[in-house]
């Protein structure tokens, strides 16, 4: 992915989303449940930018050849 700007916009519809600042495009899309919002106490969009800082630092490790990939299936919790 080309260096750009990043920017976390939260959509009428309440989703969150991360995109290239000089276009629209949607690049992740986080979407809180109701319940999720009302235990994080209104602070999901502060969650959703921890969660996309880290994963954008992750990308760049990967990109950069830091991390590797391992053939063992990983389980998502």
């Amino acid at each position: 992915m080309p260096t750009s700007f990043l920017e976390i916009v939260e959509l009428p519809d309440g989703s969150i989303v991360l995109r290239r600042a000089e276009d629209e495009e949607v690049l992740v899309t986080l979407d809180f449940s109701e319940d999720a919002k009302v235990f994080l106490q209104g602070q999901h969009v502060e969650v959703a930018k921890a969660m996309f800082s880290v994963g954008v630092q992750m990308a760049g490790q990967m990109a950069e050849g830091e991390l590797m990939h391992e053939e063992v299936p990983q389980v998502l919790h």
